[in-house]
């Protein structure tokens, strides 16, 4: 008799468990989603917003666009660093201190990256055919020949289509990549290097031309 006491004693202990889980109240509240620059903020309901976030692993767009990033910033930083002896504008010299202030640590970011990751490196010479916006070693060539007005606007030329190589590199990693590291970094290229070319447009006598709301898909 004893054992069937405490038997029904724990059958109703378990009930009573389960009722209170069952009972236990759910939120209903909306949740408010922040767009990306150019987009309106969404209301999302609790069940959208539980898979609204995008996963936290690591995923082969990820790994790729990190990797061509570093490649497409050291480009980017080689240029810059011929503009103090090359430039004859003041702001073009601005502008590629800037460049230089803000992709050499990004560099440094994503590496580390890499590193914790125990993911490889990308080599100082690897190939990048057929990476967006990167100059041709011709290119280069002719912008270290350059000097004056002539370097001014060759380096304007190159660096717009490099930033531009970028913005589609990051747009790329926003649709496909899964980290959510990634996802800011790709976002943050895209607010960098879209003002960046705004500035270069207006150096050049150029109209900017609109640039599309970007979001991930």
């Amino acid at each position: 008799m004893a054992g069937v006491a405490l038997l029904f004693s724990a059958c109703l202990l378990t009930a009573c468990a389960e009722d209170v889980r069952e009972s236990a109240p759910v939120s209903t509240a909306p949740v408010i989603a922040p767009g990306r620059p150019g987009e309106e903020a969404r209301t999302l309901s609790p069940a959208e917003a539980a898979t609204a976030v995008p996963s936290p692993t690591v995923n082969a767009a990820d790994v790729r666009y990190v990797q061509n990033m570093i490649v497409h910033h050291r480009q980017a930083l080689d240029m810059a660093a011929l503009a103090p002896s090359h430039a004859s504008s003041a702001k073009l010299k601005a502008l590629a201190a800037r460049i230089h202030d803000v992709q050499e640590p990004e560099i440094r970011v994503m590496t580390s990256w890499l590193d914790r990751e125990h993911l490889p490196r990308p080599d100082h010479h690897a190939d990048h055919e057929g990476m967006p916006g990167m100059a041709a070693p011709e290119q280069m060539k002719a912008l270290r020949a350059a000097s004056g007005a002539t370097f001014d606007s060759l380096f304007l030329r190159m660096m717009v289509a490099h930033h531009e190589g970028a913005i589609a590199m990051a747009t790329t990693a926003l649709t496909e990549g899964s980290h959510l590291t990634v996802e800011q970094w790709a976002t943050d290229v895209i607010a960098e290097q879209t003002a960046e070319i705004r500035r270069m447009r207006e150096m050049q006598g150029t109209r900017p031309s609109p640039t599309p709301a970007l979001h991930r898909a």
